[in-house]
C-alpha cells in the first residue's frame, strides 16, 4: 500500500473526494479542511493500493493539482486495516508488476545528476577493484561492483529512451563519462605513485588469472549485461533493492574501470583495450536490456491493467 497526499484548493476538493471514495483500490480517505498554508488548501488523505496508484495520479494531475497543490505518495511499511486489504484485493493486476511512471520519472532524473557523492563512490569503488586486481581478490572486486553507483544513470539513459527524453539520455551519459573518467583518473593517479614508489610492479598484471576475465569480453558479457539490465530496471521499477544488488554484483563496469586504471599506470596497453571495450560491452548490454524491459512493462500494463471505475466516470 501507499499513503497519499493531496493539497487542493477549495473548489476542487469535492471532485478530489469524489475521485477517490469512487476509486477501486483506495481506502481509509481523510478530508482536512483547510488545513495546507503553503500552497493554501483542503487536506486530503487516503491509502492506494501500488497498482491502482499510476492511474490515480494521472486523474488528479488532470485536476491541476500539479501546478495549483500538491500530490504526494510514500510507501506504508505497515498496513493494519481491513479496507486496506480489500483495496489490494479489488484493483487490477498485482502490485510488484505495477510501474508508478511519475515516481520511476522523479527516481531518474535525480539518478542522472553527476553529484560529488556519486564521484566519489564510484572513484572509491574502482580503487577497490584495482587493489582487487593487483592482490589479486575476488572478494574485493566483488565489493567494489556493489558500491559503484552507475546503474542510477543507466536507468535514466533506459527511461530517456523509452520516453523520448533526449535532454534526460544526455544528462545521464554525461554522468557517466564524467563519473568513470574521474574514477579512473584518480585510480591511475594512485597507481602510478604507488609504482613510484615500489608497492605496484608490471608483473602483478601477469599472474592474476582469476580476475582475468575482466579483460576478456566475450559473447557472455554481453548476456549477462543483458540480463543484469533487464533485473536491475524490474528491481527499481518494484522497489526491489535487494535485487538490485545482484545486479551490481552481476555486471564487471567497476572492475573493467579499475583495471585500465591499473593498466594504464603500468603500461599494459592490451589489457587498457580489452579493460575499456569491456566497460562498454557491460553499459551497453544494460541500456539495451533496461529500455526493452521498460518497453514491456509499459505495453503489458496497457493491455492487461485496465483503467479503474474512478477515472472512466
Amino acid at each position: 500500500m501507499l499513503h497519499l497526499r493531496v493539497i487542493t484548493p477549495p473548489d476542487r476538493t469535492d471532485k478530489v473526494v469524489e475521485l477517490l471514495e469512487r476509486g477501486t483500490g483506495v481506502t481509509n480517505v481523510v478530508l482536512l479542511p483547510s488545513a495546507a498554508r503553503r500552497p493554501p488548501g483542503d487536506v486530503v488523505l487516503a491509502d492506494v493500493a501500488r497498482e491502482a496508484a499510476d492511474d490515480l495520479i494521472a486523474d488528479l494531475k488532470n485536476l491541476g493539482l500539479a501546478d495549483d497543490g500538491s500530490i504526494a505518495l510514500e510507501d506504508i511499511a505497515v498496513s493494519i486495516s481491513r479496507g486496506a486489504v480489500e483495496a489490494e484485493e479489488k484493483a487490477p493486476g498485482e502490485g510488484d508488476d505495477a510501474v508508478i511512471w511519475d515516481q520511476l520519472a522523479q527516481k531518474v532524473v535525480a539518478d542522472s545528476r553527476g553529484t560529488w557523492a556519486f564521484l566519489a563512490f564510484l572513484a572509491i569503488a574502482t580503487q577497490i577493484a584495482a587493489i582487487g586486481v593487483l592482490i589479486p581478490s575476488q572478494i574485493l572486486i566483488v565489493g567494489a561492483m556493489v558500491l559503484g553507483p552507475e546503474f542510477g544513470a543507466v536507468s535514466a539513459i533506459c527511461f530517456g529512451l523509452l520516453t523520448v527524453r533526449w535532454a534526460l539520455v544526455g544528462t545521464a551519459v554525461r554522468t557517466l563519462l564524467a563519473g568513470f573518467a574521474t574514477a579512473v583518473a584518480v585510480t591511475f593517479a594512485c597507481a602510478f605513485v604507488s609504482r613510484g614508489l615500489g608497492w605496484v610492479e608490471p608483473d602483478m598484471l601477469r599472474h592474476n588469472d582469476e580476475v582475468h576475465f575482466i579483460v576478456m569480453p566475450d559473447r557472455w558479457s554481453f548476456i549477462v549485461a543483458l540480463l543484469a539490465g533487464a533485473a536491475g530496471v524490474l528491481s527499481v521499477t518494484a522497489g526491489k533493492s535487494s535485487a538490485l544488488v545482484g545486479v551490481f554484483i552481476s555486471v564487471t563496469t567497476v572492475p573493467a574501470a579499475g583495471y585500465m586504471a591499473v593498466a594504464l599506470a603500468l603500461g599494459r596497453w592490451p589489457e587498457v583495450g580489452g579493460s575499456a571495450l569491456q566497460l562498454v560491452v557491460n553499459i551497453a548490454g544494460m541500456v539495451v536490456a533496461g529500455t526493452a524491459t521498460l518497453l514491456v512493462q509499459r505495453g503489458l500494463w496497457r493491455r492487461y491493467g485496465p483503467r479503474l471505475p474512478a477515472t472512466r466516470a
